[in-house]
């Protein structure tokens, strides 16, 4: 018992670690580089979403006709729940407006878009693993 205690808190203060190294390191610099170089290669794979609290985040995105998807790992998916909320993009130097709603029970439509989306990921992967998909309409 002593010993999976032991393991647990050390895997706890591990996910706890790249978490907050995530969020102050990795992060900052990706925004930087985003915003500094809008059309560099990473602008080619990533934009900067800013929620209404004026959290920034830079997130990979597939751009199709007047709607925007992201996938995202992390609880904030939570912050689009319902009836969604607007948000504020940054893609490739141009800024847009949209309402951001996370797609929570059509699997087949998740999976259809993540696989434009993350055509890289494990098709392994179990669907609880493969982040939430949000969809934003442009204005």
């Amino acid at each position: 018992m002593k010993i999976l205690a032991t393991v647990s808190g050390v895997l706890i203060l591990i996910v706890a670690a790249y978490l907050t190294y995530a969020q102050t390191v990795t992060n900052p610099r990706v925004v930087a580089e985003l915003r500094n170089n809008p059309t560099g290669e990473r602008a080619n794979r990533a934009m900067l979403v800013t929620l209404q609290n004026g959290q920034e985040y830079p997130v990979n995105y597939l751009h199709e006709g007047d709607q925007v998807f992201m996938g995202i790992d992390g609880r904030w998916w939570r912050e689009f729940v319902g009836a969604g909320t607007p948000v504020t993009l940054f893609i490739k130097g141009k800024t847009y407006r949209g309402h951001a709603v996370t797609v929570l029970d059509q699997p087949e439509y998740t999976r259809d878009v993540f696989s434009r989306l993350r055509p890289t990921a494990p098709t392994w992967l179990p669907d609880w693993l493969n982040g939430k998909l949000v969809v934003i309409s442009l204005e």
